[in-house]
């Protein structure tokens, strides 16, 4: 698609909702000028942001395309920039973005940008794509030659993204994904980032209740100090672990955020183990944050509380900093076991929108509908 420099270029960003719309609606305001700036062509560019679920019902990224381009036809867009937190296969391979210079559109995955700087990175990839698809390119009659990469900083600074294969019956012309065990690595932490884990803690308030009470009488017993006075760094370690273990698995059995596939073939696997890898990595995120809040909670108790004359006369061991750092630890194990019991309490779905993004429940839901079906 080429806009001559005297014209306007309108330019979309259409965004699931949630954290795809966020991340568009700041990039938007300095989007215009920046494109403007590269160009160098003194073309004008206007930015708007559309919200909406242009990914409600299905992964498949040729009908993704498909939706765009209408949408973007019924609205008069000239580039249609598409953004999902989803993250989208093709041909075997977790999909970056596709692109389409005929129609002027854009479909961009945001996990597989990774979990870091992802703003930084959806903003260039962004303009790298725009300014290609905006430019003057010599298209003939059979469109944009498929083997030529067009966003070169992208795949120098976005390793190991790299172009990937295009049918000729697909209405995109250049894509883009990313391979092997650092791809895989990047896509988990994009998709643990979309889940947004931090978002867990408020969102187990029985769990932490229990976990809170359970550590409030263990900081008093006294049975608790000899254990925790007894206790070398790798046990305190091993009891850490087996709690955090027990809290991680005991959230995701009981509120069945576990997936299982029923297509039997190497991609659905492959696919399968990705999301349950990124529930794990997202559920023990959250759990971990707990453990530490719990730990600085216990240890201003315990020095709120604590005596030094009746812990070393129940202990035999004066109460100095390391006391006080070993029992707070151990307590955190104690209660965050307690808080595993606890979030037997809460229900399945406030479990799953804390653990979840909008468009991964949107997901899930329909996967139980159809196995229901």
């Amino acid at each position: 698609m080429w806009v001559s420099p005297q014209d306007v270029t309108v330019v979309t960003l259409l965004a699931d909702p949630d954290a795809p719309t966020e991340i568009a609606q700041r990039m938007a305001p300095t989007l215009s000028a920046r494109l403007a700036d590269k160009s160098g062509q003194e073309r004008r560019f206007e930015v708007e942001v559309v919200s909406e679920p242009f990914t409600a019902g299905t992964e498949d990224p040729p009908t993704l395309i498909r939706r765009i381009m209408d949408r973007g036809s019924a609205e008069n867009w000239d580039i249609v920039v598409a953004l999902t937190d989803l993250p989208l296969h093709s041909h075997g391979r977790k999909l970056v973005v596709d692109m389409s210079h005929e129609h002027g559109l854009v479909l961009l995955s945001l996990p597989a940008l990774g979990g870091l700087r992802l703003q930084t990175r959806a903003r260039r990839v962004v303009e790298e794509a725009v300014l290609s698809l905006a430019g003057p390119r010599a298209t003939g009659a059979e469109g944009p030659p498929r083997s030529q990469p067009l966003l070169g900083p992208f795949v120098s600074r976005l390793a190991p993204v790299h172009p990937g294969p295009v049918g000729e019956e697909e209405t995109a012309d250049l894509r883009y994904v990313v391979s092997g065990p650092r791809g895989y690595l990047r896509v988990l932490g994009g998709m643990v980032r979309a889940n947004q884990p931090w978002r867990l803690v408020p969102g187990l308030s029985k769990a932490l209740a229990a976990a809170l009470a359970t550590g409030a009488v263990a900081t008093v017993n006294s049975t608790i100090w000899n254990l925790a006075a007894s206790l070398s760094t790798p046990r305190l370690l091993i009891a850490m672990v087996a709690s955090v273990g027990l809290m991680i698995g005991w959230l995701i059995v009981d509120a069945h955020l576990w997936h299982r596939s029923t297509d039997a073939s190497p991609e659905e696997r492959k696919r399968t183990s990705l999301y349950n890898a990124s529930t794990v990595m997202t559920v023990g995120f959250g759990v971990l944050v707990c453990y530490g809040g719990l730990i600085v909670i216990n240890l201003a108790s315990a020095l709120f509380i604590l005596n030094d004359r009746v812990f070393a006369s129940m202990t035999r061991t004066p109460l100095h900093a390391t006391e006080y750092w070993t029992l707070s630890w151990f307590v955190a194990s104690i209660a965050t076991v307690g808080g595993a019991l606890g979030s037997g309490l809460e229900s399945d779905e406030a479990i799953r929108a804390a653990a979840y993004s909008k468009r991964e429940q949107e997901r899930r839901r329909m996967l139980q509908d159809d196995h229901g079906d």
